[in-house]
């Protein structure tokens, strides 16, 4: 049987397959450095001073270590006396409205990553007082607890139920239990009474009711009414 003769070939290293799979560096995780801060600033002018913050931030580039500025607001449902004719007779009805206040007059939440270059920034906008809980130079000011975060921002920040926010019906009286009241109109219009009870709203979406106890045939008489129905004497 004749030989079989073989011959060797060179194979590239780089050609030969490997079972191994070179692997992807992982990404660099990033940190989230910044907190939220209390910031004291002129009251009144929070809206400006707000502006100004930002605008300061751009020209700066200081992007990086800013996230955004608040003003803390509360909405609250209000309702308020609207007079209004009706076949030729005035009436008074109640006509709810939201008004925004102010929970904080005098105070910005701010998202920073807080350093010498954010505070120096902050510093030099006209009205900026300083960071609320700040110790002395180089030592930080303790930032804001996830709970305070939740419960001062709560309805303002991105993801939050807004109309959770709304507070239940406000009305402001003027008048008060003891007071000597007429009666607006209704069967005893023109009456004069004193207020012997306010009662407190059961829900938002009611208003308090007053009870006031008026002369009639010579004997007292408690008559429940809708406090827009009664004016102060």
């Amino acid at each position: 049987m004749p030989a079989i003769e073989t011959a060797e070939i060179e194979i590239p290293i780089h050609e030969i397959a490997t079972d191994e799979v070179e692997e992807t560096p992982a990404a660099p995780v990033e940190v989230n450095l910044k907190r939220w801060y209390v910031v004291k600033v002129a009251s009144g002018r929070e809206e400006s001073i707000k502006a100004a913050i930002e605008r300061k931030v751009k020209i700066e580039a200081m992007e990086p270590f800013f996230g955004q500025i608040v003003i803390p607001v509360e909405k609250v449902r209000m309702i308020k006396k609207v007079k209004e004719t009706k076949n030729g007779e005035k009436i008074t009805k109640e006509k709810p409205y939201i008004k925004e206040t102010k929970k904080f007059p005098g105070y910005l939440m701010a998202e920073v990553e807080f350093n010498a270059e954010i505070l120096t920034l902050f510093r030099d906008v006209n009205g900026v007082g300083d960071f609320v809980g700040a110790t002395g130079p180089g030592k930080p000011p303790p930032p804001m607890s996830e709970l305070d975060v939740q419960r001062m921002l709560f309805g303002m920040l991105p993801g939050d139920d807004k109309n959770a926010a709304i507070k239940s019906t406000v009305v402001k009286l003027d008048f008060e239990k003891g007071d000597k009241v007429r009666i607006r109109d209704g069967a005893f219009a023109n009456y004069e009474g004193e207020v012997k009870s306010i009662s407190d709203p059961k829900d938002s979406g009611e208003a308090p009711k007053v009870t006031v106890e008026v002369q009639v045939l010579g004997r007292p008489v408690p008559i429940e009414m809708e406090y827009f129905q009664v004016d102060k004497i």
